[in-house]
């Protein structure tokens, strides 16, 4: 076999699916989308890139065949902003960047690193040895800096914006980068890249049919007081409707792709866009199933029914509580009966919802975790996602816990469920109570499994009793805050100017 000729980028990314216990168990890994829009804008620049997908391939003796195969002159760790998972900063997806960097090291080779967690923690990264991070929105910032290594011949201080270095034992920031405001200028993600067919074998073998993931905006308005925003911040941008209509043609008629998930941080905020997505969707023939991400209080009647004539299957709402008090205390914005509202509308319209449920927020106790669990068993949504909540960086909420915070500051990986402060009970209470509502949805799907009532009332049973043993003392309380009942309105005005 020929070797291939050397490249001046190998770009990769940390997140590998088989060091995530709870993720290798569900076997729906998805290419990662940040990493294949940077490969592809570099090569549009006319720099020679190779890819290697750390998702699927062993990051240790892969990533060291792929420096033999490539001879790359730059190594670039560009995480995939838009998948949740790699916004978690999960401490073993570090090591394995880490350990990459170590490798391209061996060869001469310098690393530069961009995504949430090297947001996050900059001097970590710099102290380890990567030339460079990369902060914010990062593809013109990166064509630049390639520009300035590989061409221009300048290795040390850059004033090109959107980067953090060393500099005599000192880190430098230089200045902030505009985002950009056209999404539509950047090609498509380098799907030519990635083994499709690897991925579309692991779905079809497990879940009987091939799905993959694309992204029609960038950003979220809202301001959650936990929800960490290191790249995009609180602006939101929007593909136009044609271009991602075009994308999802691409995908079924040229890849054969059965299956998407969009992973934007939030789909179908502005309802003018989400019908004339339909709308061009319907006329290039390319509407497929597909889930997204988004909020109880956008599912109008005009959006859902927009929303299935697009293909829309699955909704993912991040409902959080079921008490209103932890929603107003979390700056949510949102009220228990739109969650109920958006149930509905859904149900209706034959498009599944499913929950995102965060529990151990500071001032919950027994009384609020009731209600959320009473919420789930109203509504009885299709699936749920049970979370604790995770302090981060850049955060409202982090600031107001971080002086409890111990060594241990991330997860481990997304199964992890650590409480890493004082919350008003144990990682045990929280870990039961996940199993029991997991285990209850489930078994709405399934009325025929009568067997399985007396595990159910165990599993609440021991939820219960644990209840009683796994409190803690002094808890944080923080003060409960007044619905926000304006934030839509003030996020629709962003989005529509």
């Amino acid at each position: 076999m020929q070797t291939p000729p050397p490249v001046e980028v190998l770009l990769t990314h940390s997140y590998h699916l088989y060091y995530d216990r709870k993720q290798a168990e569900r076997q729906q890994p998805y290419p990662p989308l940040g990493t294949m829009y940077a490969a592809a804008l570099a090569r549009k620049a006319g720099f020679s890139v190779a890819l290697f997908d750390t998702m699927i391939d062993d990051p240790d003796a892969g990533f060291e065949h792929a420096l033999e195969q490539y001879r790359p002159k730059v190594v670039v760790i560009c995480e995939d902003s838009f998948n949740f998972l790699s916004k978690m900063c999960l401490s073993r997806m570090r090591e394995v960047s880490f350990k990459m960097r170590e490798l391209a090291a061996r060869s001469g080779i310098p690393t530069l690193v961009h995504g949430s967690d090297s947001s996050d923690q900059v001097r970590t990264y710099l102290n380890e040895g990567f030339h460079a991070v990369l902060l914010g929105e990062c593809e013109d910032s990166l064509l630049e800096l390639l520009q300035a290594m590989l061409r221009d011949g300048q290795a040390g201080s850059w004033k090109i914006p959107g980067l953090a270095y060393l500099s005599d034992g000192a880190v430098v920031y230089t200045a902030s980068r505009s985002r950009s405001t056209d999404l539509d200028r950047y090609p498509f993600p380098a799907r030519d890249m990635i083994s499709v067919d690897r991925y579309s074998e692991i779905w079809k073998t497990h879940h009987g049919r091939s799905s993959t993931n694309l992204v029609a905006s960038r950003g979220c308005p809202f301001r959650c007081n936990w929800c960490a925003k290191p790249i995009y911040g609180n602006k939101f941008l929007l593909r136009s409707a044609d271009s991602v209509a075009e994308e999802m043609s691409i995908l079924k008629h040229e890849y054969g792709v059965e299956h998407l998930w969009f992973a934007d941080d939030i789909f179908a905020l502005n309802r003018h866009w989400v019908s004339e997505f339909a709308d061009a969707v319907e006329e290039r023939d390319a509407a497929l199933p597909f889930k997204i991400q988004s909020r109880a209080d956008l599912m109008s009647n005009e959006t859902v029914a927009a929303l299935k004539r697009a293909g829309c299957e699955e909704v993912w709402m991040g409902a959080e509580s079921g008490s209103q008090s932890i929603l107003d205390a979390m700056d949510k914005g949102l009220t228990v009966a739109s969650i109920e509202t958006a149930r509905q509308r859904l149900g209706d319209a034959g498009i599944r919802a499913g929950f995102f449920l965060q529990f151990g927020y500071p001032g919950e106790t027994l009384k609020e975790i009731e209600e959320t669990i009473g919420l789930v068993r109203r509504c009885r949504p299709d699936d749920i996602g049970v979370s604790v909540s995770y302090p981060l960086p850049g955060t409202v909420f982090y600031q107001r816990v971080q002086e409890q915070l111990g060594e241990k500051r991330n997860w481990i990986d997304s199964q992890d469920l650590s409480v890493m402060f004082r919350a008003a009970y144990t990682d045990e209470f929280y870990r039961s109570l996940r199993n029991a509502l997991h285990y209850e949805v489930r078994q709405y799907q399934d009325s025929t499994a009568q067997e399985d009532n007396r595990t159910l009332s165990d599993l609440w049973n021991a939820v219960y009793r644990l209840e009683k043993c796994c409190k803690v003392a002094q808890p944080t309380q923080l003060p409960i805050l007044q619905t926000n009942t304006n934030a839509l309105a003030m996020c629709e005005a962003e989005v529509y100017g």
